[in-house]
C-alpha cells in the first residue's frame, strides 16, 4: 500500500450479536453469510494487521438499546475511536435523549447519528417538519449525520444540507451509486450537487457490494471513486471497509488495497486525509 501504512482510520464498521438482538435486514440466501456474530475481537486481528488504528463503530438497526452498548463498547476497546448511534430524530424530546446518551458509559464516544433513510418511502423524509427539527437537535449537539440513501434521495439530502448549514453531513457508501449496472447518472450529477455544499462529507465505502463480484477488482469501481475524489476532494473523502458487510464478496485486506487502487495517483498528503485526517476531523478522533 502506498497510503500510510499505520494510524489508518476505518470510518464506518459495524458488529453485532445475533443471541442479543436479530439483525432483521438479514434476509435471503445472498446474505446468508452475515447471519452469524461479528465482534470488534474479530475485526480487531484484520484491521491492525492491515494497518488501521482506530474505527467509527455505526449503528445497524433502528432500536434504541442498541447505541448505549456500542458506547459501552467503545468505552472498553481501544480500537473503536468513535460511535455512530442511531435515535428517533422525530421525537420532540431529541435534544434531550442526545444530552441523555452522552451522559452514559462511553457516551463520550457518540460522535454521530444515523437513520436507515434508505428505507423511508418517502424520498423527501429527511425534509419532513420533525425530521428538520431533529437535525437541528443533532447539529447543536455538537455530533454530525450520516446519511445511508439511495442514489434518487440524494437531491433531499442536498437540500437538507443547504438548510441546515451548521451540521456535517456524511455521505454513506457514495449514496449506493449502480455500480453493478456501469450506470452513473443522474447519480453523478446529484451527488456532485451534494458535493458542492461545504458541510458536506463522502466515504469510499461499500462500493463493493453493489458492484458486480466480476469486475470490482478490474476497475470496474474506478468511474464512481474518480467522481467522489473530483466532487469532495481528499479533505473530505473518508476510507470506510463496511465490515462485515463487505465479507459478502471481498475480505477487510482486499477493501483496503482497493481504496488503495481508487486513491494511487494522489500524493501522500491527499492519501493521508482519506486514510486518516478526514475522519479524525470530522470524528473528533
Amino acid at each position: 500500500m502506498k497510503g500510510p501504512r499505520t494510524g489508518i482510520v476505518d470510518a464506518h464498521h459495524h458488529v453485532w450479536d445475533l443471541s442479543v438482538r436479530d439483525q432483521d435486514w438479514i434476509e435471503g440466501p445472498e446474505l446468508a453469510p452475515l447471519r452469524r456474530n461479528f465482534t470488534v475481537e474479530e475485526l480487531a486481528r484484520e484491521a491492525r494487521a492491515a494497518g488501521v488504528a482506530r474505527t467509527v463503530l455505526v449503528q445497524t438497526v433502528t432500536v434504541a438499546e442498541e447505541t448505549p452498548e456500542f458506547l459501552t463498547l467503545a468505552e472498553s476497546d481501544e480500537l473503536i475511536g468513535a460511535v455512530v448511534g442511531w435515535t428517533d430524530l422525530t421525537r420532540p424530546d431529541v435534544a434531550d435523549e442526545l444530552a441523555r446518551l452522552r451522559e452514559l458509559p462511553g457516551g463520550r464516544h457518540l460522535r454521530g447519528v444515523r437513520h436507515q433513510v434508505q428505507g423511508e418511502p418517502d424520498p423527501r423524509w429527511l425534509l419532513r417538519e420533525d425530521v428538520r427539527r431533529g437535525l437541528a437537535a443533532v447539529a447543536e449537539a455538537g455530533l454530525v449525520y450520516d446519511l445511508v440513501v439511495l442514489p434518487h434521495q440524494l437531491p433531499a439530502c442536498a437540500r437538507a444540507a443547504e438548510r441546515h448549514p451548521g451540521l456535517t453531513f456524511v455521505l454513506d457508501h457514495l449514496g449506493k451509486p449502480p455500480i453493478g449496472t456501469g450506470e452513473r447518472e443522474p447519480w453523478a450529477t446529484d451527488v456532485r450537487a451534494l458535493a458542492a455544499l461545504p458541510n458536506t462529507v463522502c466515504k469510499l465505502s461499500g462500493m463493493v457490494t453493489e458492484a458486480d463480484p466480476r469486475s470490482w477488482g478490474a476497475g470496474g469501481l474506478v468511474p464512481y471513486g474518480d467522481t467522489v475524489l473530483e466532487a469532495f476532494g481528499p479533505g473530505r473523502l473518508m476510507f470506510g471497509s463496511d465490515w462485515p458487510v463487505c465479507t459478502l464478496v471481498a475480505s477487510y485486506a482486499e477493501v483496503v488495497d482497493i481504496a488503495d487502487q481508487l486513491t494511487e495517483k494522489l500524493d501522500a498528503g491527499e492519501r493521508e486525509e482519506i486514510f486518516s485526517g478526514t475522519a479524525t476531523r470530522v470524528y473528533g478522533l
